[in-house]
């Protein structure tokens, strides 16, 4: 596997992604708290005629992270080259990178979570002093060498922060969040894809997409990009609310945003476990998914839209859950 190398998707996606991405910091939009300390940190750094200090971006999928890494590049003047956790898997992945960055290059690393141990032993006296350190040979006959780095900047990204080691983590000289998107934000970057995309989006069906994106940019595009072509076989080309209506229908997803394994999710807590509190593996033996994905793909957007509960005996759907899918709350209330 090559080490350098963008995040792994699917091909039309990747495309569609790309050609969408803001390309000016000024066309960012949403995530004014970070873009404000981020651009701080940047102005400060050419003020000094410096090298930006190692970055790291978490949280979910879909926020912007990659894009930020490359508004930084652009904005700093330089270079950036991509690559992701998994594809470093030997210390000499990262070392072939470090060692062919020309100064000031960004080397941004996608799902940073999963960079394995020795490939990090090597990238703790690269990000702290510039150092590279080697061994060659094994046994006794091994012996370790320096390399001196030209400066450079790390900016990572995680879906999971928790599974990043302390160490690697201390060495970032700044952290952010990420944070779902507001509804209004959704709907000024849905209004700026249409242009880029050459289709016609009124302000109604703007709204309807976005309050079905999940708070997430990337989802937001994906359903503009079906309601595009809902609205050209049926609709003559302008995306209205009854192409949005239409084709969030087709892909079964509800006017909050819930996929159909969202409301299965729900409906079992409900009608199998009366409504919980049920345990996260019974909930994800019912829907045959892992553990892991129910609680990072599925509870988070739930719990965000006050759906799922996480009480200390378990997940309790909540009466807004209830409701929304037409089940009878009678006699529930005192599990929240």
């Amino acid at each position: 596997m090559d080490p350098l190398e963008t995040t792994k998707t699917n091909p039309e996606d990747s495309s569609f992604d790309l050609s969408l991405r803001p390309s000016q910091w000024s066309e960012y939009i949403g995530q004014e708290a970070v873009k404000n300390n981020v651009r701080l940190i940047i102005d400060a750094a050419k003020g000094r005629n410096e090298t930006c200090d190692h970055l790291l971006f978490f949280g979910p999928p879909g926020l912007g992270k990659t894009t930020l890494a490359y508004l930084i590049g652009k904005e700093m003047g330089v270079a950036v080259r991509s690559t992701s956790g998994p594809s470093l898997e030997k210390p000499g992945d990262v070392a072939a990178l470090l060692t062919n960055l020309q100064p000031n290059e960004i080397l941004f690393i996608d799902e940073a979570h999963r960079l394995n141990k020795s490939v990090e032993e090597i990238l703790y006296p690269a990000m702290e002093s510039r150092k590279l350190h080697l061994i060659v040979g094994k046994g006794p006959s091994a012996r370790t060498f320096s390399l001196d780095l030209p400066p450079f900047t790390i900016v990572a990204a995680t879906t999971k922060a928790s599974l990043l080691s302390a160490p690697l983590r201390s060495r970032f000289g700044a952290s952010f969040r990420l944070e779902y998107y507001q509804a209004e934000d959704i709907e000024h970057i849905l209004q700026r894809s249409a242009n880029l995309l050459g289709v016609k989006i009124n302000s109604s069906a703007a709204k309807a997409l976005a309050a079905a994106s999940r708070f997430t940019p990337r989802i937001a595009n994906r359903l503009l990009k079906r309601a595009r072509d809902y609205a050209q076989l049926y609709r003559s080309g302008q995306i209205d609310e009854e192409s949005v209506q239409k084709t969030l229908n087709m892909l079964e997803i509800d006017v909050l945003g819930l996929e159909k394994t969202d409301r299965e999710l729900l409906l079992s807590i409900i009608e199998k476990f009366k409504g919980g509190p049920v345990g996260i593996k019974s909930i994800a033996a019912a829907l045959n998914e892992e553990v892991g994905t129910v609680e990072e793909v599925y509870e988070p957007f739930l719990i965000k839209l006050g759906l799922l509960h996480r009480s200390p005996g378990g997940r309790v759907a909540t009466e807004k859950a209830y409701r929304h899918l037409g089940a009878d709350y009678n006699g529930k209330k005192e599990l929240l």
